[in-house]
């Protein structure tokens, strides 16, 4: 059963016309019925705007848990930077961007935290998670521009994407970074080599077409990781994003 919920509204309103042609036609003109239809319509008035009030908040609260839920879907909790969904998301779209402009280059960095296992088993998952933090932070001021960004990809390793940049742009950041991290000066006995908190970096860059995607350039940099952690770590190394053999190992 359909129910109308301003059918008294409608009722007053329908009157009123009502009462106004019949005045129009001769009537004799009663001011006490004009000024209940007056009452009734300043009521009206008054149930409006707090119908305009209550979804007005209403409006408003939608808008800001939509905000809410935007962060909760796009960003890592523990670190606060982006998480790997919104990793995935937006280097498509920076690569759409790019076909769609006639091409570009992208550079993309992984990075894994060194030995994170060990010390995670020797200071406590309490300060690994701080050490994360400590990373992440790292990471992010090392950037400059505002379309670059960077994201945890998951566990200790994260990730940089940096539109419209060469191989030597890249390459300084990710210089930027290894030196920023050594600077922290954080603590690491079980990381032999350094005794502080390190991490590897790999980078690719490519001039992007349309046959390429994300997960592309996240694997290619992902081979270069591999081989700086195979190399001895606290280092970058760069693979050419379509020659499978070049690299070259920073210290």
């Amino acid at each position: 059963m359909e129910i109308d919920l301003f059918e008294h509204e409608q009722q007053i309103y329908d009157g009123a016309l009502d009462y106004a042609d019949k005045v129009r036609n001769g009537k004799f003109y009663d001011f006490e019925e004009y000024l209940m239809l007056t009452k009734e319509y300043g009521k009206l008035l008054k149930q409006l705007r707090r119908a305009t009030r209550i979804a007005d908040r209403t409006t408003i609260n939608l808008y800001e848990s939509n905000l809410d839920l935007t962060d909760k879907v796009n960003y890592d909790m523990l670190t606060g930077i982006y998480n790997r969904r919104y990793l995935e998301d937006g280097l498509k779209r920076v690569i759409n961007t790019l076909v769609r402009s006639g091409g570009g280059l992208l550079s993309v960095l992984m990075l894994d935290v060194d030995h994170f296992k060990k010390y995670n088993d020797t200071y406590g998952h309490c300060m690994g998670d701080a050490c994360l933090k400590v990373v992440a932070s790292v990471l992010t001021e090392s950037l400059t521009r505002d379309d670059d960004f960077v994201a945890r990809y998951g566990g200790e390793e994260f990730a940089a994407i940096l539109p419209n940049t060469d191989e030597n742009g890249a390459r300084k950041v990710a210089d930027k970074m290894l030196e920023n991290m050594r600077q922290r000066n954080i603590p690491h006995e079980k990381n032999d080599a350094a005794k502080c908190v390190t991490f590897s970096i790999g980078f690719t860059t490519g001039n992007v077409g349309f046959s390429q995607n994300g997960t592309d350039y996240l694997k290619r940099a992902d081979d270069a990781l591999y081989i700086s952690k195979q190399s001895g770590r606290n280092k970058c190394t760069y693979i050419n994003f379509k020659e499978e053999n070049t690299c070259i190992a920073l210290q």
